[in-house]
């Protein structure tokens, strides 16, 4: 009774599913070009730039 796999949980199934040599060939490629689109658009946006600060007055000197 030790041995009994319990219930059948689908996480598990999709990681045996995935981890089988022609599935993990096709997962692994999937997650690279995943992350590598993924960059790429992070890369491509624009940053957020926070408003430039007011120029200081600059002192000059006391007229008379």
């Amino acid at each position: 009774m030790d041995n009994d796999p319990g219930p059948d949980n689908p996480i598990r199934r999709a990681v045996q599913w995935a981890i089988t040599p022609p599935q993990s060939y096709a997962v692994y490629l999937v997650a690279l070009i995943l992350v590598f689109t993924l960059s790429f658009y992070a890369g491509t946006q624009k940053p957020k730039h926070a408003p430039a600060p007011a120029p200081a007055a600059t002192p000059s000197a006391p007229r008379s």
